[in-house]
């Protein structure tokens, strides 16, 4: 259940009367609502969520998309994992527990997004199933668009682009995805992007498509 996941062990001992609080909190009924704001913008806000493995090409695939939207006069903005994890999320760790903590502050934030009516890309491993079906709960299955970067484990590690693999390699990275650390396929993602043979601009051109045909639904 998502209620479940929303409770990693790591925040079992959290102050008893700070959780008491939040069943004293209400959604505020502001007058601009998120219909209000995509008619404003001229387009349907969504997210698009990227995932695969390190150096499989999500963060190229991100920044050629959102150059594209801009291009087209669309709204939008990328949360990429590094970045997060630079800020919002520096305090977690890479252990199964703020992992999953680390997708559930991005899924509430690109969440805010959307109801911001922005087109919203998210550039993450996401490596576990249940991470990724917290995120199409919380955000909505009708505004979630999941896109698998597909490329293969040993392109990426040809890539290398941040030397991670490297270090994996050599027992200086544990946890890594892929190498100490599984990744666990999409089950029914929305489409699949192999960047080994799929060039970024087509890829953009699926992901327009798709996008297209989700804001038409």
């Amino acid at each position: 259940m998502l209620t479940d996941i929303l409770s990693p062990p790591m925040f079992e001992g959290a102050d008893r009367k700070k959780v008491e609080y939040s069943h004293n909190l209400y959604k505020p009924l502001f007058t601009v609502s998120r219909v209000d704001r995509e008619k404003l913008n001229g387009h349907a806000a969504k997210v698009i969520w990227l995932t695969g493995l390190s150096g499989s090409g999500k963060s190229t695939i991100a920044n050629a998309l959102e150059n594209r939207l801009y291009s087209l006069g669309r709204r939008s903005y990328i949360l990429d994992g590094d970045y997060v994890r630079s800020g919002l999320n520096k305090d977690l760790g890479f252990d199964g527990a703020s992992r999953t903590e680390n997708i559930r502050r991005v899924s509430e934030v690109a969440k805010i997004m959307l109801d911001a009516g922005r087109i919203t890309i998210t550039s993450f491993i996401s490596p576990f199933q249940k991470e990724r079906e917290m995120a199409k709960e919380l955000i909505g299955a009708e505004n979630f668009i999941e896109i698998f970067i597909s490329t293969p484990i040993d392109v990426c590690e040809k890539r290398d682009t941040k030397g991670l693999y490297k270090k994996a390699r050599s027992g200086q990275l544990s946890n890594l995805t892929g190498i100490g650390s599984p990744y666990e396929v999409p089950v029914d993602p929305t489409a699949i992007i192999d960047c080994s043979v799929v060039s970024v601009e087509a890829g953009v051109d699926i992901i327009l498509d798709l996008l297209e045909a989700k804001c038409a639904a």
